[in-house]
């Protein structure tokens, strides 16, 4: 397979292919965290068809169920997490965040979960596998060097600006004593700037967050002519933003390199099929 990288970025993941196993995208700043199980799928490897094919992860866009957990089995395989282990959040475009446990493992795969509306997960448990869908939304990752604690947040733009991010940087501080100067953070892979079209309801949900420097990093106008004005969005930045003003060190922060929009082999993307899609996962663990 080929990855579009984006121009002027340093690489920051790698695809990962091996015989027999499903492909997937690992993340640079964990590597040599070897208590740390970090990847973000692909849509080869699976067993699903049509605009599904292959690695669909997400229940509900009509895809056979059975085949969307028989793709959870063979995508843990490859990165040496069963299903049995993993928590998927339940994602509605909120920033709430939760912490869960061993009794929640399974949840939202192989069986019924107990909780709504989170879209970020948080834990202190070896063989807790936080699990996060996607298809141009930003995974956030994050994962406490000191006290062996991790989140991992899914954000769109209405989590973004809600600040998911900094909430799961609160929540970690206040049930596992995290120091943001503790954590390394990654985020992404998701839609970049040049394909994130948002209206004026959109900008005005970032308008008065961040000043006028920030803010110009974060959005840019593009359509002025008496219309309706449009912006092109760049979600990294304004989570990256968000990360730091939440006490973590700049250079802590990782973005991520690819654009799920400008790789369709790769990736799905909502806004590249026009909603025709299934969907890719991160994972995040604790070993």
């Amino acid at each position: 397979m080929t990855v579009k990288y984006l121009a002027g970025r340093g690489r920051s993941t790698d695809l990962v292919e091996r015989p027999g196993k499903a492909p997937y995208i690992s993340i640079r700043p964990f590597a040599d965290m070897e208590n740390i199980v970090a990847a973000f799928s692909v849509r080869q490897g699976g067993v699903s068809g049509g605009i599904y094919e292959s690695m669909n992860l997400a229940f509900g866009r009509g895809d056979d169920p059975e085949n969307v957990k028989r793709n959870y089995a063979i995508f843990g395989e490859s990165i040496g997490v069963a299903p049995e282990n993993m928590v998927y959040a339940h994602q509605t475009h909120t920033s709430n965040v939760m912490k869960v446990t061993k009794e929640h493992c399974g949840m939202g795969i192989i069986k019924e979960r107990t909780f709504s509306d989170v879209d970020a997960l948080i834990t202190n448990e070896p063989g807790v596998c936080l699990v996060t869908g996607h298809a141009d939304c930003l995974p956030i990752y994050l994962v406490d060097r000191r006290n062996n604690a991790i989140g991992l947040a899914h954000a769109g733009w209405r989590g973004t600006a809600k600040d998911i991010a900094g909430n799961m940087i609160r929540m970690m501080a206040d049930r596992f004593g995290t120091d943001p100067k503790d954590l390394t953070g990654f985020i992404g892979p998701g839609i970049c700037r040049d394909h994130y079209e948002v209206g004026e309801d959109v900008e005005k949900e970032f308008e008065h967050r961040y000043g006028p420097v920030k803010r110009s990093h974060i959005l840019k106008k593009i359509q002025s002519d008496g219309t309706e004005p449009k912006y092109l969005l760049n979600l990294h930045m304004a989570n990256y933003y968000n990360m730091n003003l939440a006490g973590m060190a700049m250079e802590d922060i990782y973005m991520s390199d690819v654009c799920t929009f400008c790789n369709p082999d790769l990736f799905f993307s909502h806004r590249y099929t026009k909603g025709q899609r299934g969907g890719m996962c991160a994972f995040l663990m604790i070993r």
